[in-house]
C-alpha cells in the first residue's frame, strides 16, 4: 500500500507543477491606457476576468462623455466612466483571451491580453488575424 501512495503523490505533484506552468501571468490591477486618457481596472468577474474604465483622465470640457456610438440605441446614454470594456477573459496558458469593446467606434473585437517582461500589458483587438496593439502601463 505504501508503494502505491508514493507514486500517486508524485504524480499529483507533477501535474500541479505542469498546470501552474501553463497559467498566464496575472493581469489584474489598474492600467493606464496607451493614450493616457483612462484607467482601466481589471479584476475577476464571475468565472472570467473583466475590465472597467474606472477613471477618465482626458474628457471633453462639455461634461462626462457617453457611449454615443453603441450599436444598441438603449445603451447610448451610459457614461464612459464605469463602462465595462473587457469581458469574458480566460487564462489561455500564455495569454488571456476574451472580448474588448471600443466606445469610440461602438464595436466589440476578439482580444488578447498579455503581461510583458517590463510589467506592462499588451492589449490587442483583432478581426480575423489582423490585430491592433496597444501597450498599457500600470497605474499608480
Amino acid at each position: 500500500m505504501r508503494m502505491l501512495i508514493l507514486p500517486l503523490a508524485t504524480m499529483v505533484a507533477a501535474l500541479t507543477m505542469v498546470s501552474a506552468a501553463d497559467a498566464a501571468t496575472p493581469i489584474a490591477g489598474r492600467w493606464l491606457t496607451e493614450e493616457a486618457s483612462a484607467i482601466v481596472t481589471i479584476a475577476p468577474c464571475g468565472a472570467a476576468t473583466c475590465g472597467r474604465i474606472t477613471k477618465l483622465i482626458k474628457g471633453p470640457p462639455s461634461g462626462p462623455p457617453l457611449d454615443r456610438n453603441n450599436p444598441d440605441a438603449r445603451l447610448r446614454d451610459r457614461p464612459i466612466e464605469g463602462l465595462v470594456i473587457l469581458t469574458e477573459f480566460k487564462d489561455g496558458g500564455d495569454d488571456w483571451r476574451g472580448r474588448i469593446y471600443d466606445p469610440k467606434s461602438g464595436k466589440t473585437y476578439k482580444s488578447i491580453l498579455k503581461r510583458e517582461a517590463d510589467g506592462g500589458l499588451k492589449v490587442q483587438g483583432c478581426i480575423a488575424f489582423f490585430c491592433r496593439t496597444q501597450r498599457w502601463t500600470a497605474a499608480r
